[in-house]
């Protein structure tokens, strides 16, 4: 399966998951699930201010900001015009007793965060499937993964129409 059309970062990510044989698979997205970064000072305590994405299994929420990329301040979801240049800012919150839901918010997380927002757009649907993970999780926990993809891009063009988040 190609990746040469992905973005680098998350290009990488996914030649890892596919560099490992399928039982380590589930190992690698564990080891992502420690390193989930920390929600800023503004959401932390906050998931209420916050979308949850009702299709994981675990209680998960996330918020997608557009930065500016001339002034590199972070607007708020809905702030501001927005464009396809504008730089997303991924933040998500997932529980530590939720290492799978956790480990894929990781790989989102790292693998977007910083993007632009018309490349999150383009990322293709069937990201947890050239992760190899259909061996290693259920296809509930699949669905909730792909759940999370497809909230964090309709709150980009949710924002990019100049509609609210959420």
């Amino acid at each position: 399966m190609t990746t040469t059309a992905l973005p680098e970062t998350l290009r990488g990510i996914i030649e890892d998951f596919q560099s490992v044989p399928d039982p380590e698979k589930l190992e690698l997205l564990l080891e992502f699930s420690d390193e989930l970064p920390a929600l800023p000072e503004r959401y932390a305590g906050h998931e209420d201010e916050m979308e949850q994405v009702i299709e994981c299994q675990s209680p998960l929420f996330l918020a997608v900001e557009l930065q500016d990329t001339q002034d590199r301040e972070a607007q708020s979801p809905g702030a501001g015009p927005a464009s396809p240049d504008s730089i997303v800012r991924l933040f998500i919150s997932a529980p530590p007793e939720a290492p799978t839901s956790r480990g894929f918010a990781s790989v989102l997380a790292q693998g977007l965060d910083g993007l632009t927002a018309a490349t999150v757009l383009a990322i293709p649907e069937d990201l947890s499937s050239r992760l190899g993970l259909q061996k290693a999780l259920t296809p509930l926990r699949l669905r909730g993964m792909s759940a999370m993809l497809g909230r964090i891009k309709r709150n980009i063009a949710d924002q990019l129409a100049g509609q609210p988040a959420g």
